[in-house]
């Protein structure tokens, strides 16, 4: 019965392990199979990952070449306003040039010229321009370009403009020409000068 009873534990024994075996191998094929799946899902949303890493540098292509484009039609009728606006300015010096063609009126003449001169700098001042002043100012190297140096009483004031200059809101877009005074040295002072 000994022997018996052996046999049953050892067969016992034996088909609990060739169960553990059966569920380990189980087991490891369940691994197995989730080892292969995670590389195909990862292969997969790499793949999505690389479309939408295309798609968006190739909306933002789209979008560079847009902006682009509208930054260059921008430029083109930024001025659009403006162009109309002086149109009627330039009606105005054709119907004065007619008119003095037909009546030889100089006089008349000076009268357009000046009105449209002052409608002109109106319509410009609209648009933020400023004329920068400069006769009788200190020679500001930021405002004012000296052409000339000439002897004068008020050394570094600007006794003259050869050409005005004009800010746009506030930006220097061209400087005044000038021409600087200087003191004038006596014949002391030039001999002074002279002697050293």
């Amino acid at each position: 019965m000994k022997n018996k009873d052996k046999k049953n534990k050892d067969a016992k024994d034996k088909d609990l392990k060739e169960k553990d075996l059966k569920e380990k191998d189980i087991n490891n094929k369940d691994i197995k199979i989730e080892d292969k799946i995670k590389p195909v899902e990862e292969k997969q949303s790499y793949q999505e990952l690389w479309d939408k890493y295309v798609r968006l540098g190739a909306e933002f292509d789209n979008y560079k070449k847009r902006s682009f484009k509208e930054k260059i039609d921008f430029m083109k009728f930024a001025n659009e306003g403006l162009i109309v606006e002086l149109l009627s300015i330039l009606d105005n010096f054709e119907r004065g040039i007619k008119s003095v063609e037909t009546k030889k009126d100089y006089d008349l003449l000076h009268q357009g010229v000046d009105m449209i001169s002052k409608q002109l700098h109106s319509l410009l001042e609209t648009k933020g321009l400023s004329r920068i002043k400069a006769v009788g100012q200190k020679f500001d190297p930021h405002q004012h370009e000296a052409v000339e140096v000439v002897d004068g009483d008020d050394e570094g004031t600007v006794i003259e403009e050869l050409q005005s200059g004009y800010l746009l809101s506030g930006r220097i877009i061209r400087p005044a020409k000038v021409k600087v005074a200087k003191v004038k040295q006596t014949n002391e002072e030039d001999n002074e000068n002279k002697d050293e």
